[in-house]
C-alpha cells in the first residue's frame, strides 16, 4: 500500500545536493539558503521587490509514501510542459530564465470573495510548516516527488464559494514571449492557449489536492510550474496544471484543454485507471522514470482508499 501513516522525513532525503544548484541566482538577488538543524527553511524571492520570504520549516504532511524519491535531477529535467516545448527534455532548458515574479492570481466566478492576489500574498496566508507531500504522480511515466504546498481546500474555504459553485476551473499563463511553446508555427498552435483544467468542487476540496509552490525544499523551477501549480496525485499528470494565473468557480463543468483538443482520448476526470486504455496505448502498466521495467498501474494511483468514494456509482469507463 502506498499510503503510510505520517512519518518524519529524514533531512538527508530532503536536502538533496541539487537543492543548491541555483545558488548563483540566489546570490545575485542577495539571498541565501540558511540551514537549520535537521530542517531546511523554504525561501522564495521576488526579483522586482528584492524581498526575502521564509515559509517555515519543512516537515511532514498528512499523506506520505515510503517509496524511494525520484532524484531531483530527473524531476526537473523530464517534464511535460507544452508551453515551453513538446519535447520532454526541452522545458528544463527553455524555462531556465523564466521569471515568476511579479505574479498575480485572479479569483473569480461563483465565489463571495473574488480577488486578485499577488502570489506571495496568497502563499503567505498559509503556514507551510509540515507541508511536504511525498506523492506519487503518473503521466506516461511515474515519479515520487516531495512537493511543498498547501491544501487547495484550505484556500477554497477562505474564498467562500456560493451554493452555485460546482466546479473549479484553472488557467495557465498565456505569454508567448516568456513561454516559447505558445508561439504559433507554420503548422499552427500546438494547443488552443491558454491551457485550462478543471475539477469538481469535491475533488478540489479533498485534502490530497494541493497547490504546490516548491519541491525538494526549494521553490518550483520554471519547468515544473513556477510559481504555483496544482497537484492531484490520483489523476493523470495533465490534470495538474502549472503556472496558474486564474481560478474560476463555475456552476457548469468547464472544458479542459485536452478534452477540447482530443475528446476521444482525454476525458474530464482523468482518474488513473489500469482498466481503461488510452485509444493508442495500454495504461495497465507504468514505468518509473529512470527504470527500464514496467509494473502494474494501481487504480487511482494507489490512493483509492482515500478518493474512490468520490466516484461511487459512476461508470469510470464512461467518465474517464
Amino acid at each position: 500500500m502506498l499510503i503510510k501513516k505520517p512519518a518524519d522525513i529524514k533531512s538527508s532525503e530532503i536536502t538533496d545536493y541539487h537543492l543548491f544548484k541555483r545558488r548563483r541566482e540566489f546570490i545575485k538577488s542577495g539571498l541565501g539558503l540558511m540551514a537549520y538543524a535537521g530542517t531546511v527553511p523554504f525561501l522564495l524571492h521576488s526579483p522586482a521587490a528584492q524581498a526575502k520570504i521564509k515559509f517555515g520549516q519543512l516537515g511532514k504532511s498528512g499523506f506520505d509514501t515510503d517509496e524511494e524519491l525520484t532524484p531531483y535531477s530527473d524531476v526537473t529535467s523530464y517534464n511535460n510542459f507544452y508551453e515551453f516545448s513538446t519535447d520532454k527534455r526541452g522545458p528544463a532548458e527553455l524555462a531556465r530564465d523564466f521569471i515568476s515574479r511579479p505574479w498575480t492570481i485572479e479569483i473569480e466566478g461563483e465565489v463571495n470573495k473574488p480577488k486578485i492576489y499577488d502570489v506571495d500574498e496568497l502563499i503567505g496566508l498559509f503556514d507551510l510548516e509540515e507541508r511536504i507531500y511525498r506523492l506519487r504522480c503518473v503521466e506516461a511515466w511515474s515519479m515520487v516527488v516531495p512537493w511543498v504546498g498547501f491544501s487547495l481546500g484550505d484556500l477554497i474555504k477562505r474564498l467562500e464559494p456560493t451554493s452555485r459553485a460546482k466546479y473549479v476551473e484553472f488557467e495557465t499563463l498565456y505569454d508567448s514571449e516568456r513561454m516559447p511553446g505558445q508561439q504559433k508555427s507554420l503548422f499552427g498552435n500546438v494547443l488552443d492557449w491558454p491551457y485550462r483544467e478543471g475539477l469538481r468542487i469535491d475533488e478540489a476540496t479533498h485534502p490530497l489536492t494541493i497547490l504546490s509552490v516548491g519541491l525538494y525544499g526549494e521553490e518550483l523551477p520554471g519547468q515544473n510550474g513556477a510559481p504555483i501549480r496544482l497537484v492531484v496525485p490520483w489523476k493523470y499528470g495533465f490534470k495538474s496544471i502549472k503556472s496558474i494565473v486564474k481560478i474560476r468557480f463555475t456552476e457548469t463543468q468547464p472544458l479542459n484543454t485536452w478534452q477540447d483538443q482530443a475528446a476521444s482520448e482525454y476525458g474530464f476526470y482523468a482518474n488513473v485507471n489500469p482498466n481503461v486504455d488510452h485509444p493508442r496505448w495500454s495504461q495497465a502498466r507504468e514505468r518509473r522514470v529512470g527504470d527500464f521495467l514496467k509494473w502494474p498501474t494501481l487504480p487511482f494511483n494507489g490512493y483509492g482508499e482515500h478518493v474512490a468514494g468520490l466516484y461511487s456509482g459512476m461508470d469510470l469507463a464512461k467518465f474517464y
